[in-house]
């Protein structure tokens, strides 16, 4: 070998390990998520007179809470303020794509079994179908590190909604 050589190396490259990782903590998250949503979910659905569709909201939006703070938190590290623009608006718009196709799934089965089992099984099938593409959204545009808040009017908005978010 050459000085100038490098050995071939088996390991992936630093980026893929670190994707890997977020990935991997995504689907752990992913799983306490669905573990809480269909709790919310079954148990509106059984104990209260919201029906499939009611019960499908409630669950979901719930739940999303904890998916956006542990999302942000333990699979893409970040700390500190919220950025609005970037993280909260683009997470819960995805949630409630989500939230409109689980739904829509949710009434369907509904409406043909009256099941629980049905509302479940639609519920999560709906997810499971954005999950993959969630995680892209994600890791590459809401929290990728290349990203930064740097023009003042996105500053602002999020300064003001902290702000207003601290005050309350």
């Amino acid at each position: 070998m050459q000085p100038t050589e490098t050995a071939p190396t088996d390991s992936p490259p630093a980026g893929s390990r670190v994707r890997l990782a977020r990935l991997w903590r995504f689907g752990a998250v992913s799983v306490m998520n669905v573990i809480i949503t269909q709790a919310l979910l079954l148990g509106a659905y059984k104990f209260s007179s919201l029906g499939g569709v009611g019960a499908n909201v409630f669950a979901v939006g719930v739940s999303s809470i904890p998916a956006y703070l542990v999302n942000r938190r333990w699979v893409w590290g970040r700390r500190g303020k919220h950025s609005v623009t970037r993280e909260v608006l683009p997470f819960w718009g995805y949630t409630f794509v989500g939230l409109a196709l689980s739904t829509g799934a949710v009434a369907f089965v509904d409406h043909r079994w009256d099941s629980a089992a049905a509302v479940s099984a639609a519920n999560i099938t709906a997810f499971a179908t954005l999950w993959a593409a969630k995680f892209f959204l994600l890791d590459q545009l809401l929290f990728s590190d290349e990203l930064q808040d740097s023009d003042a009017a996105n500053d602002a908005v999020n300064n003001a909604v902290n702000n207003a978010v601290d005050a309350g």
